[in-house]
């Protein structure tokens, strides 16, 4: 691999690892500090596939056409867990870390937030 390569994939990288952490940041200041009826439970649900996303994308840093969709279908895929109760069938239920991060209430609301922050995605990876 060529040292050009090496870099941009490196600065990519970094990019996204630091974007991680601040979408990260401000998913958590809207769970300790935003107690609405909106930021909280949509603004905060279109974010955490964007942190998601992120997260991939340091691991992942040359495109993946369909990662968006992938972002979804796992984003999904958790929200349906939370309708079968996997936190109580875990035995986590008194882990809040854990009940926060697996989430306990199943909400097809949820599911669609996340649908508009995939699309979202989907817009940014067609602008670069």
């Amino acid at each position: 691999m060529s040292k050009a390569i090496y870099c941009l994939r490196t600065n990519k990288r970094s990019f996204y690892l630091a974007m991680t952490v601040f979408w990260l940041a401000v998913e958590v200041v809207i769970a300790c500090y935003v107690h609405d009826r909106f930021i909280r439970p949509y603004v905060g649900d279109v974010l955490v596939v964007v942190v998601v996303y992120c997260f991939a994308r340091i691991w992942v840093p040359q495109g993946v056409r369909l990662l968006p969709l992938y972002v979804f279908l796992f984003a999904a895929g958790v929200e349906v867990l939370q309708y079968f109760h996997l936190v109580e069938l875990l035995g986590v239920g008194n882990n809040t870390f854990l009940r926060v991060v697996l989430g306990s209430v199943f909400d097809l609301k949820d599911i669609l937030c996340y649908g508009i922050g995939c699309v979202f995605l989907e817009g940014f990876e067609r602008m670069k």
